[in-house]
């Protein structure tokens, strides 16, 4: 887990600041978002920052056992203002997990509320643990 924000490394002579180049760093930036993920008898629930991203730019996948977020954030400018200073124009967010046998991949609820999307997702019936009865005799 990672308890910061990574940016992908770009290839060397790719310019951020060249006008031709700007659509060249729009698509090699790439953000791995900060991630909680707290588990218990239940399942698992994962805690993914994704600021700015709406709903529609949000793309959540499960293939072959691996849970991929994906997702743009939409950062508008106000009318009549120039942008003078900008680190990450267009934030592309990617992060892949890999999920156990143990999870139930189709009853997984996704949530996205104030930049924060919240996963939930619940063990398999015969993967929560239970408890034995120990007869005497």
């Amino acid at each position: 887990m990672y308890d910061s924000t990574e940016l992908a490394k770009r290839p060397s002579g790719t310019q951020v600041a060249a006008r031709e180049g700007a659509e060249t760093a729009k698509q090699l930036t790439r953000i791995a978002p900060a991630v909680d993920v707290f588990e218990d008898s239940r399942g698992i629930t994962l805690y993914a920052d994704l600021p700015g991203v709406p709903r529609e730019k949000l793309d959540v996948r499960v293939q072959d056992g691996s849970l991929n977020i994906e997702a743009e954030a939409v950062i508008p400018t106000p009318s009549g203002l120039r942008l003078q200073h900008g680190e990450v124009r267009h934030p592309h967010f990617w992060r892949a997990f890999t999920l156990s046998p143990d999870f139930d991949v189709s009853r997984i609820d996704a949530q996205l509320r104030d930049g924060v999307l919240k996963l939930t997702i619940p063990r398999r019936e015969e993967a929560k643990p239970r408890r034995i009865q120990v007869g005497v005799g």
